[in-house]
């Protein structure tokens, strides 16, 4: 275990009972139920489970991209889920970068300028933009690519421009939803090894939703959930079967 997952390391995820709930007609869904997580600078955490299993409520939770019901969420010292709107707005820009399942580039913008787009929240100047996002599209490989749009892209090289976009205003944390739930396995194993990468080599924090064990693999550590539950550390369904961690 390196040091940045020891018990030194600063804890920059912390919930306490966190719950999240949903209206759906005359009922009420319980997504997630009294989640406890801790994670530290410098993870690299796996979150498993089934579908509907309270996955991607947690980690749209972490984001401020969905506000808890119950409990309570500090990211970096803040409890985001009583910030406001145009607050957690400007404070996600500036700590989280989120990788969605469906790449979400905007098809008319290059792969430049797809990297660029977080950047215009800052207050840099045009030339500094271009040469964040253009390093940024280096350290994924891509620097061959910058001027092409995403339909002239493949699945794998479309992912690696938005994990480019997520890491170019360089996040406390990357938050990563299904990253290959859209790839072949060749592509698939890409990403995975440049997410290991920028954990090991960049220090990066990396919380990852998936139901791929192989991808799990990848992650220092797995947590699962069950029915909203986020079982105890080192706990699993019995249905499943635990991945190898890297060390």
């Amino acid at each position: 275990m390196s040091e940045a997952t020891g018990t030194a390391a600063e804890v920059i995820i912390r919930t306490r009972k966190l719950t999240k709930e949903f209206a759906r007609d005359s009922f009420r869904v319980v997504a997630l139920k009294d989640a406890e997580l801790e994670v530290r600078r410098g993870d690299f955490i796996a979150l498993m489970g089934p579908s509907g299993s309270g996955k991607s409520t947690l980690l749209h939770l972490a984001a401020a991209m969905d506000r808890p019901t119950g409990g309570s969420i500090e990211v970096l010292g803040q409890d985001i889920g009583s910030m406001g709107e145009s607050a957690v707005a400007r404070w996600r820009n500036r700590h989280v970068g989120f990788v969605f399942q469906s790449f979400n580039l905007i098809p008319v913008l290059t792969a430049l300028e797809n990297v660029e787009l977080p950047l215009k929240l800052t207050h840099l100047k045009k030339g500094e933009r271009d040469q964040h996002a253009r390093t940024a599209l280096k350290l994924v490989g891509l620097d061959d690519r910058m001027h092409h749009y995403p339909k002239q892209l493949s699945g794998g090289q479309e992912q690696r421009v938005a994990i480019a976009r997520a890491i170019v205003t360089d996040p406390d944390i990357l938050l990563c939803d299904e990253p290959t739930g859209n790839l072949d396995a060749k592509s698939a194993q890409e990403v995975l090894t440049l997410l290991k990468r920028l954990n090991e080599e960049y220090g990066k924090t990396v919380l990852m939703v998936t139901h791929d064990p192989h991808a799990a693999h990848f992650a220092r550590a797995v947590r699962y959930l069950d029915k909203g539950e986020l079982l105890p550390e080192g706990q699993a369904p019995e249905d499943w079967r635990t991945p190898e961690t890297h060390a």
